[in-house]
């Protein structure tokens, strides 16, 4: 279960990235529940594209003996950060389209 800590704190984050970048972007929100589905997604991503830079994330948890504080953070961080791009990006998407 702890493998996968990293990788679920990045997802819950992204949702909650998500649902604040639609908050704060009234124009290109997706409602709650898209903008939480967007956010998963690039919570994801974002904490995979993270890791790959060795920035942290799932990477920095499997290299230390357990999670700590910075590992978490970073987690938190790139979830968080991932999903609001995604939200923002699919929300700007289906403004465009919407014309």
């Amino acid at each position: 279960m702890e493998e996968y800590l990293p990788l679920i704190i990045q997802l819950i984050s992204g949702a909650g990235g998500g649902i604040v970048a639609g908050k704060l972007m009234k124009g290109s929100s997706l409602g709650t529940l898209w903008n939480s589905v967007a956010g998963i997604v690039g919570g994801g991503l974002g904490g995979q594209v993270l890791g790959m830079l060795g920035l942290g994330g799932a990477a920095a948890a499997e290299a230390s003996t357990g999670m700590d504080l910075t590992s978490i953070l970073s987690s938190v961080a790139g979830g968080g950060v991932g999903g609001g791009i995604v939200m923002v990006v699919i929300g700007m998407i289906k403004k465009a389209m919407a014309k």
